[in-house]
């Protein structure tokens, strides 16, 4: 077993912890100077480093920043007397594992280092486990069946019709799909049915000829041409107007369409990969979805299961997401205690896989220290495990290329009221303060451009991408919200 180190150039206090650890069965090794530590670390290192803040021959955070380029997994505890507290919280969020004020209660300093040593153990345990990330992560015996089926599926050009509840990775699976079968050098090629305004969809699809209609300026092609050689995917194709389902059917059949406003025949040499949330067949019994379109996008029909039916997934999900958003970030990687992800595993998840990446985005930005607690979980997750708030979720995360703040939404059809209306905001100030005590430049604009992607992003998912629908609920124009998800790069 490692040692516990113990650096500080007071011999009190480094003979008490040295008896505590002890009498625990740990095995410990004291300094007096940050040197020495550098020195032995040449030879060994520690399971857990508890460090003052203040030595001479050089800082505990000095220390701490030269260890965590070597060992970026090692919990450091930062021992601060309590006038030190505000810089010593601000210089060491982006490493420490917890500080430790002074005057200490040593039970309390020895619980901080046990529950230090137990992360320890688990970050060597994955490391020594991790592999490099697939494509698609899942151990679950439902996800099995799927990559299975995308095996099978590897030589073939059939038709395949993906189904499943919103955030499960459809596109992910018609990715995959694409980068295993004969047509992987080709494009692949997405677009979603459900968040372009019917008057535009034709053309998207199939491309127009110039002057097929105002603005029609220059003859365009559609995705089938974009996708020539390749895949294309229709996600949300439940959503598709019936006129366009009828296009659609004609393309699947003979391989032909038509431009907008053109006269000459366009092969499509292409797969047809769509995707739905919806149930098809209740959709065409209720006369809302061709029966022979259905037919012939039912060729083969895969199941991506929600995340509630694949909970043994979460903790491989999730860190695999707090690894990914801490790289976007520039941030030390955030890490679950046990309580934590047993928070995770055992809720319900109605967003299923995209609910959980922009938890693991949040955490990585708002968790107060290194190791998450379960309290400092989003407070969607803090209601009864397994369940959802009824009425409102009072901190919904949304991700996306920038840095995400939590707002408050009211859940469809419930009352606007919370408990704490004014949550967001304190949230808010709180990473204001973060940034300009760093220095940061250009704070206004870039929680400005934050808050905006946040509702932006929130009013998409309540609507479900129709960008019309989620301006009119925002307030503001359609073309304002078109140029906001060009300028807040949304669409990537």
């Amino acid at each position: 077993m490692k040692s516990i180190w113990i650096v500080d150039d007071d011999h009190s206090i480094r003979f008490v912890l040295e008896k505590a650890l002890t009498r625990e069965g740990l095995p410990v090794r004291s300094f007096s100077q940050a040197r020495e530590v550098l020195a032995a670390l040449e030879e060994d290192s520690p399971q857990v480093l508890v460090s003052d803040i203040r030595m001479p021959g050089g800082s505990g955070l000095e220390l701490l920043s030269t260890i965590k380029k070597q060992l970026p997994g090692l919990p450091v505890i930062i021992m601060t007397a309590y006038s030190d507290l505000d810089s010593a919280v601000s210089a060491f969020q982006g490493g420490a594992f917890e500080y430790l004020p002074k005057p200490f209660d040593l039970p309390r300093a020895v619980e901080l280092i046990r529950r230090a040593q137990e992360e320890s153990q688990r970050e060597a345990v994955a490391e020594e486990t991790q592999v490099q990330m697939p494509e698609m992560l899942g151990q679950a015996p439902a996800m099995q069946d799927v990559f299975r089926a995308i095996g099978r599926l590897s030589q073939s050009h059939v038709t395949v019709l993906i189904t499943g509840e919103s955030g499960s990775g459809k596109e992910l699976v018609a990715r995959a799909l694409h980068k295993h079968s004969p047509r992987a050098e080709g494009p692949f090629v997405a677009i979603n049915t459900a968040a372009i305004p019917k008057d535009l969809l034709e053309s998207e699809l199939f491309g127009h000829e110039r002057g097929a209609f105002t603005g029609a300026q220059a003859t365009r092609r559609g995705r089938f041409e974009q996708a020539e050689g390749g895949t294309l995917f229709l996600d949300e194709i439940g959503d598709m107007p019936l006129d366009l389902q009828t296009r659609l059917l004609r393309v699947l059949s003979d391989g032909q369409f038509y431009r907008v406003g053109g006269h000459s025949p366009q092969r499509a040499n292409v797969r047809v990969v769509a995707a739905t949330h919806q149930n098809l067949e209740t959709l065409v019994k209720e006369g809302r979805f061709r029966e022979d379109l259905f037919h012939r996008l039912n060729v083969i029909r895969l199941r991506l299961p929600p995340l509630r039916e694949r909970r043994e997934d979460v903790p491989l999900l999730a860190r695999y997401f707090l690894q990914r958003s801490a790289a976007e970030l520039g941030v030390e990687t955030k890490r679950l205690s046990e309580a934590a992800l047993q928070r995770l595993v055992n809720f319900d998840f109605p967003g299923n896989v995209r609910q959980l990446e922009n938890i693991c985005h949040w955490l990585s930005v708002m968790a107060p220290s290194l190791v998450v607690e379960a309290k400092d979980l989003p407070q969607e997750l803090l209601a009864t495990p397994g369940t959802v708030s009824s009425g409102v979720s009072d901190v919904v995360p949304v991700s996306s290329g920038l840095t995400s703040l939590p707002l408050p939404v009211a859940a469809p059809g419930a009352m606007p009221v919370m408990a704490s209306p004014d949550a967001w905001v304190a949230e808010m100030a709180r990473e204001a303060r973060r940034l300009l005590a760093a220095g940061e430049p250009d704070v206004w604009d870039v929680l400005t451009r934050r808050f905006e992607a946040s509702l932006i992003l929130t009013a998409l998912d309540l609507t479900r991408g129709r960008r019309i629908e989620a301006a009119q609920k925002l307030g503001i124009g359609r073309n304002t919200i078109t140029r906001k998800i060009q300028e807040l790069n949304l669409d990537a």
